[in-house]
């Protein structure tokens, strides 16, 4: 059998299954992995998406229809076997397994392996072929631990109250808001959402997720605001809607907060390295821990990987999509080109 998965103009495609996996144009049948806007796409007539995401992808995609599968539940169709595993990226994420005539493949669309509190963890699966995303995929990117980040976030919004200042965090609406928003210390003060963000938050509390009291800003007294934190879109920087806060300091939530220069582009007080997507110590673990021999990298830094993947014993090679950056208005191009080099020796597992 060659190849159980290709790539066409539509997207990712299953050929024994006859289904498309996340695709960029409209199809009859998508699974999806996840219902970031660069996954997740209008116009496809019919949807299956781990149950946890199901109502993440109505909220995002309007009246669509939608099928439900928990995770480690299993579809046979067209003699391919189906089943969703966790992916860790936000809530509903998931790996897409595909067992057909012996052979199993696994799409993992984005994926983290630190666990958070807000979507189940990612669950490595094992597999003859994985294909694995690479948005941060050079050895320049290691995160610290989470706990770590959210303390210094917690910290900074405690000194901005103490001198009645108001501390906003722009972070993307659906999945890196929610993470920070369950770590925060409500006890510092008010926490205030952007209407972008706050029917996400309404999503995940009816999923299950414990999330802090939030209030929009038109429900909060002005002076209220100076011991108030408030998270918003990227989009909303310089906006008419920030003239609201008066004297704020601002901060950027991303793992491209990690690259040199890029606070300094983005024009905040302080950016915070926090990101949904593995760095490279977890890419290396999550690939190691499959066990397949054939890794196809897609979109991030296809070429670092596989070269990397090939020099370290792996058949490995890129698959071009149209996926891009979820955060495609917060992201940094990835600079220095001379530190994105793959290291040599043994990989990071």
């Amino acid at each position: 059998m060659g190849d159980m998965v290709v790539v066409r103009k539509e997207g990712l495609y299953c050929v024994p299954g006859g289904f498309y996996i996340d695709p960029w144009r409209p199809v009859d049948r998508a699974v999806i992995t996840h219902a970031h806007g660069d996954h997740a796409r209008y116009g496809h007539g019919h949807y299956l998406s781990a149950a946890p995401g199901v109502n993440v992808l109505k909220s995002r995609l309007g009246d669509i229809n939608v099928q439900g599968l928990e995770y480690g539940d299993t579809i046979t169709h067209k003699g391919v076997t189906v089943s969703l595993h966790p992916a860790g990226h936000v809530l509903g994420s998931a790996q897409i397994r595909m067992e057909c005539g012996g052979e199993v493949w696994v799409a993992s669309g984005d994926y983290k392996v630190e666990p958070d509190k807000t979507c189940a963890p990612f669950e490595p699966v094992r597999c003859d072929t994985f294909i694995t995303e690479s948005t941060f995929g050079l050895p320049i990117y290691r995160w610290d631990p989470e706990q770590q980040t959210i303390d210094e976030i917690n910290a900074w919004w405690r000194r901005n109250a103490e001198e009645g200042r108001c501390s906003v965090v722009f972070a993307y609406a659906f999945g890196k808001a929610q993470r920070i928003l369950s770590r925060l210390d409500a006890s510092i003060g008010p926490i205030v959402c952007h209407g972008a963000v706050e029917p996400l938050n309404r999503v995940y509390r009816a999923g299950g997720v414990a999330l802090p009291e939030t209030v929009m800003v038109s429900d909060i007294e002005k002076a209220a605001l100076r011991q108030a934190i408030v998270i918003a879109p990227p989009s909303a920087s310089g906006s008419p809607w920030m003239k609201r806060f008066g004297d704020y300091s601002d901060s950027f939530a991303s793992g491209w907060m990690l690259l040199r220069g890029a606070r300094r582009r983005r024009g905040v007080d302080r950016g915070f390295v926090l990101s949904d997507h593995a760095d490279w110590p977890g890419l290396m673990s999550a690939i190691k821990a499959t066990e397949a021999q054939q890794v196809i990298v897609t979109h991030g830094s296809i070429p670092t990987m596989v070269r990397w993947l090939c020099q370290n014993g792996l058949d490995a090679k890129g698959f071009d999509t149209e996926y891009g950056d979820e955060e495609e208005d917060e992201a940094i191009p990835p600079a220095e080109p001379a530190r994105a080099e793959a290291p040599t020796g043994e990989p990071d597992a």
